[in-house]
């Protein structure tokens, strides 16, 4: 049994051995470079960007600035700027900062929101959760008022499916907007999106029912058919849930840092030479 213990452990040594070595991505003079260095360094000039993402030309000109940043360090400390009291100075003030912001990290992630306080904040707050009216459009976009006014006549006659079917395949024919080789769809949005001329014409329509004149705008003529429309409604709980917890624990958070400031304010010995000064003036 010892024998097969000795075993397993060795086979676990290995195996962690194994799993450091996959992330090391080159060696420098002994020192090795990881992916999580690689990570750290994207990050830091780009926080939505990752280096598993970026393309083989991309990470190799990572890992060179990174080899460099080794060398350089290196020659620095072999030419004695680790001693130089500027050195020195800037690495106390770095020290104090991070330890600042590690204090400050662990009062954030020691701050707590139950689920029943977020609902709370949810309940007493519904005004503020509202989605706006929205509405659901196409439109057929063209240059020419007469080519606008001559696609409604076309159109005028029909009515329910027929019309939307016909209005989408229009639209993917002579529309001249964007949205025309998708059957002219603008899909979903609010009030103040467009611009006055379309809102005004949109917001006019039944669900349906298409504009009888050309609509014109600076980007030229418009046909619009209203597709759908939603009246105003709250946001599930659970689509702003998260936010409403990130919002509270910041809320919180900065309470507490005030009144812990406070505190230890009314307990420090302050001298501010600029007061005593004035005090004196008076």
């Amino acid at each position: 049994m010892l024998k097969l213990a000795k075993t397993s452990l060795l086979a676990v040594a290995v195996m962690a051995t194994s799993v450091v070595a996959s992330d090391i991505l080159v060696t420098v003079n002994g020192k090795n470079i990881t992916k999580q260095d690689a990570e750290t360094f994207v990050n830091a000039s780009s926080p939505n960007a990752h280096f598993s993402q970026l393309d083989a030309a991309q990470q190799n000109m990572i890992k060179e600035r990174l080899v460099e940043k080794v060398l350089f360090t290196e020659l620095a400390k072999q030419e004695g700027v680790d001693k130089k009291p500027d050195f020195i100075r800037n690495m106390a003030k770095i020290k104090e900062e991070l330890l600042v912001n590690m204090w400050m990290k662990m009062q954030m992630d020691n701050t707590i929101v139950s689920d029943s306080e977020a609902k709370e904040f949810y309940d007493k707050n519904a005004d503020k959760f509202m989605q706006q009216d929205s509405v659901h459009a196409r439109h057929i976009l063209v240059k020419e008022e007469k080519e606008a006014q001559e696609i409604i006549d076309t159109l005028a006659p029909l009515k329910d499916k027929a019309l939307q079917e016909k209005f989408i395949e229009l639209a993917k024919a002579k529309s001249t907007g964007p949205s025309g080789p998708k059957g002219g769809d603008l899909g979903n949005f609010s009030k103040g999106q467009m611009v006055p001329e379309f809102s005004k014409a949109v917001w006019a329509l039944k669900v349906g029912e298409m504009t009888t004149t050309p609509v014109k705008t600076q980007f030229g003529y418009h046909v619009i058919y209203l597709e759908g429309k939603a009246e105003a409604k709250p946001t599930p709980y659970e689509q702003v849930k998260e936010k409403i917890i990130v919002s509270l624990k910041q809320k919180q958070f900065s309470a507490k840092i005030t009144e812990v400031a406070k505190e230890l304010k009314s307990k420090a010995k302050i001298v501010d030479p600029s007061k005593e000064v004035n005090a004196t003036k008076k």
